[in-house]
């Protein structure tokens, strides 16, 4: 591929990241006028319109978003070369791509993250804070953490780097409107917030002391997929909730919350690094999960 035809697909790139030809254009050292015209080469080369043009805003059409989504997995690729040239050294490079689950990347991941950017000034990171379960493949992410993840996809390699023990708990408000469940068999009966993605229902899973885990299929008119939003709710009276105690520990100790079933046990649920099996795993992406088992290898111990 010519230089131009390069110089052309970056000025794409900058527009759409930008939201603009201005915007574009300056992140490239561009006029408006110029970043406008390489589109404008690129859409004439490929046959195609990539962009919507609008007085007041851009967006990409559906061939757009194809052509987007391949440039972004051809950028990850180059990013892995420049930084397998440092894999003998072990020294961590380029661009860290990294989706976390809402809270807990806030709470846990993003400190470490500070440090880790410090430690490594080489490394950028960009990350995405959701509870959806992406394609980390098709997405372009060189590592994902999850919560209690599991996963079919031969792809991909998973890592327990940590674990957190689960509470069942509702609002005292919610208690005394719906009396509080004291088995198993009364918790089927009441509201339970239950997470829910594409489709997807976590379940919950409880024990007797000294019994097998059994699980649990409770009401669930409301489900919701963020573990944020099911605290809110059952903080404002709307269910019981089954949540991680990083959630939850506040609440408990304010009174916001109340711990339900202590004649039951929870399971611990596990924290997830989830990344590409590639022979080779790029420095910046073993560093990176080296820290978190090292600054939570408290956590990992199970009952």
């Amino acid at each position: 591929m010519k230089r131009a035809q390069l110089d052309e697909i970056f000025a794409f790139m900058a527009v759409v990241d930008a939201g603009s030809f201005v915007g574009g254009g300056q992140a490239l050292g561009l006029t408006r006028s110029a970043a406008g015209k390489a589109l404008a080469r690129l859409e004439s080369r490929l046959g195609v319109r990539l962009l919507n043009r609008t007085t007041r805003q851009l967006s990409l059409t559906d061939e757009g978003r194809v052509f987007h989504e391949h440039c972004l997995q051809v950028l990850a690729a180059l990013d892995d070369a420049e930084a397998s040239v440092g894999q003998h050294t072990g020294t961590p490079r380029g661009v860290l791509r990294l989706t976390l689950p809402a809270a807990f990347g806030k709470l846990h991941v993003l400190p470490l993250l500070r440090d880790y950017l410090r430690t490594w000034p080489e490394v950028q990171a960009e990350v995405s804070f959701t509870d959806r379960v992406t394609d980390i493949i098709e997405e372009g992410y060189d590592l994902a953490v999850r919560i209690n993840a599991s996963s079919a996809d031969t792809r991909l390699v998973s890592r327990v780097v940590a674990r957190h023990p689960v509470f069942v708990c509702a609002a005292p408000a919610y208690l005394e409107a719906r009396g509080e469940p004291r088995t198993l068999e009364e918790l089927a009966a009441h509201e339970c917030l239950v997470f829910s993605s594409r489709t997807r229902r976590q379940p919950w899973y409880l024990r007797q002391k000294g019994g097998s885990p059994v699980k649990v299929e409770g009401r669930s008119r409301l489900r919701l997929d963020s573990g944020e939003a099911i605290r809110d709710a059952a903080v404002a009276g709307l269910g019981i909730a089954y949540l991680p105690s990083f959630l939850v520990d506040q609440d408990l100790e304010s009174g916001r919350l109340k711990a339900l079933l202590p004649s039951c046990e929870t399971e611990f649920v596990p924290i997830m690094a989830i990344y590409p099996s590639k022979r080779h795993l790029p420095a910046k992406v073993r560093r990176f999960i080296d820290l978190m088992v090292k600054q939570w290898s408290a956590t990992l111990t199970s009952r």
